[in-house]
C-alpha cells in the first residue's frame, strides 16, 4: 500500500485526506521516488484552499521532498535507481511514493541529509531568487524581510548576512525575535507591538530600504511600500494574510517611482539549467555552514492537517517536515 495526502475539493485543513493510492510504473520521461521526508510550505495551504487552483482533483499536494529513486522510465538517462534525489518545485510530494518528470528531479549531494533537503529546497531556492536574481543583495544593503523567523525568512536572513547585508525583520513574538536574531537578523521588529514602517524609517535615518521582501500580503503591503526609499523594489511573494488589494499603479509613482514584482519560484526555475543553478547555490551555502537549516517541527504524514493548522496559526518557526 502507498499512502498520500490529497484533496478531493478545496477547503480548510480538514479537506486533506489520507488516501491509499495506486502508483503506476513511471512513464518514459518519469522517475519514481520513495520519499524519506517531505517539506511543508505556505503554498500548500494556498493550493489546498483554492487560492491557487489545482486542476484534475483528487491530487496529492506538496512541492518539496527528498528520497531515493525506485524506478526510471525508458528515456531517462541522467538519473538511476538507488540515487539520492530531491524535489524543490513540483506538485505531488505529499506521498510515500510518486512519479515525477525527470526535468524537476535534482540529484542530492551525499553531504545533505534527506530531512535537511526536504526542509530547504523550495524555501531555499525561493531565497536564492529573492536575494540573487530579483535584487542582488550586497554588503552595503539594508533590507527588510517580513516573517524573518519563518521557513523562507530563516534561510534568507542567514544567506543575506553571509552576503554582508544588514537585515531588518518582522516577527510576531519575543521568542521569534530571539530566533531571528540568532540567524542573522540585526533588527527584529515585533510587529504586534510597534509600527514596523516607523521603526524601519528610524533605523535607516529616514531614508528607507532599497528592497522589501513581503510574504504577508494584504496586512503589510502599503506599510511595506512606505519603508522603501525612492526607486526601491517591492517584492510581494506570498499571501499569508490574503491577497494584496487592487490599487492604481500611480501609487508607485506617488511613493517614489517604486518598482513592484509578484514573482513565483516556478517561473525562476522553469528551465532546468536555472533549477540546477538555484539548487547547487543552495547546496553550497548549506555545505559551507553559512546557512543552517532549522527543522523545528516534525509531523507524521497522516497528521498533515494538523501541520497545516499550526502553520496557518503561526505556531511554527523555521522549517517543518512531514515523515512518510
Amino acid at each position: 500500500m502507498t499512502y498520500a495526502i490529497r484533496i478531493h475539493q478545496p477547503g480548510n485543513a480538514d479537506a486533506l485526506s489520507y488516501d491509499d493510492i495506486t502508483v503506476p510504473a513511471p512513464s518514459a520521461q518519469q522517475v519514481q521516488i520513495r520519499f524519506k521526508a517531505i517539506g511543508l510550505n505556505f503554498i500548500d495551504c494556498y493550493q489546498r484552499s483554492g487560492l491557487y487552483p489545482i486542476p484534475d482533483l483528487p491530487k496529492p499536494l506538496g512541492m518539496e521532498g527528498a528520497g531515493v529513486i525506485e524506478a526510471v522510465g525508458s528515456d531517462v538517462t541522467d538519473l538511476k535507481v538507488g540515487q539520492r534525489v530531491c524535489i524543490g518545485a513540483a506538485l505531488g510530494c505529499y506521498t510515500q511514493l510518486g512519479n515525477f518528470d525527470q526535468k524537476v528531479v535534482i540529484p542530492l549531494p551525499d553531504e545533505i541529509e534527506f530531512e535537511t533537503a526536504a526542509a530547504m529546497m523550495l524555501k531555499g531556492m525561493t531565497a536564492h531568487y529573492l536575494l540573487r536574481r530579483i535584487y542582488k543583495v550586497g554588503k552595503d544593503d539594508t533590507i527588510l524581510f517580513h516573517a524573518a523567523a519563518g521557513g523562507v525568512g530563516s534561510i534568507a536572513t542567514q544567506w543575506a548576512k553571509s552576503l554582508g547585508a544588514t537585515i531588518i525583520g518582522t516577527v510576531g513574538s519575543q521568542e521569534k525575535a530571539e530566533l531571528a536574531k540568532s540567524q542573522g537578523c540585526d533588527h527584529p521588529i515585533l510587529y504586534r507591538e510597534e509600527n514596523f514602517t516607523d521603526r524601519v524609517k528610524e533605523l535607516t535615518n529616514g531614508e528607507g530600504v532599497p528592497v522589501v521582501y513581503d510574504s504577508i500580503g494584504a496586512a503589510t503591503f502599503e506599510g511595506s511600500l512606505d519603508c522603501l526609499r525612492p526607486l526601491g523594489m517591492m517584492v510581494t511573494y506570498g499571501n499569508a494574510t490574503g491577497p494584496v488589494p487592487d490599487f492604481s499603479p500611480t501609487l508607485l509613482a506617488q511613493k517614489g517611482s517604486l518598482f513592484l514584482t509578484r514573482p513565483t519560484l516556478m517561473s525562476y526555475v522553469a528551465k532546468r539549467e536555472d533549477l540546477l543553478w538555484a539548487a547547487n547555490d543552495l547546496f553550497d551555502v548549506v555545505k559551507s555552514g553559512a546557512v543552517k537549516i532549522h527543522i523545528n517541527q516534525r509531523y507524521d504524514l497522516k497528521d498533515t492537517a494538523q501541520a497545516h493548522k499550526d502553520l496557518e496559526a503561526r505556531k511554527t518557526t523555521g522549517s517543518t517536515i512531514l515523515l512518510p
